[in-house]
């Protein structure tokens, strides 16, 4: 999905950043006042209430994980980004049935990590300039 406004994103990341501080600070008071509160620590630690936490806690691994590769591809590596969109596209072509249980955050982690450890490779094969 190509971006067609860079402020309509840069709005986005500022909502998402202002709503992960506010879950950060509800999430706080929570664990602050559950010590004192058996039916509150009870409710935390409840399956409705952790299952969404670790989707969270998952999907902003992911994310770190992701913008520190586009951070490292924007600053130091242009040509790196070129080789992950390349290598996306051979291994979408040649994959016969497409795994719908995987997210796409997941195999965008992956697909970097498989890009990065071989530029990493390549650059030791290199000469010294």
């Amino acid at each position: 999905m190509p971006i067609k406004n860079m402020d309509d994103l840069h709005l986005r990341i500022a909502r998402v950043t202002e709503d992960m501080r506010n879950i950060q600070q509800e999430l706080n008071c929570a664990a602050m006042q559950a010590p004192s509160d058996p039916e509150l620590m009870e409710a935390l630690n409840s399956l409705s209430e952790t299952e969404p936490l670790e989707t969270l806690r998952t999907a902003l691994d992911q994310m770190r994980h992701f913008l520190w590769f586009y951070s490292q591809v924007m600053d130091n590596e242009p040509e790196l980004g070129d080789r992950l969109r390349q290598a996306n596209v051979a291994k979408t072509a040649s994959d016969e049935t497409p795994r719908s249980g995987s997210s796409f955050l997941d195999q965008l982690s992956r697909a970097d990590e498989i890009m990065l450890l071989q530029h990493l490779a390549e650059s030791r094969r290199r000469k010294p300039n």
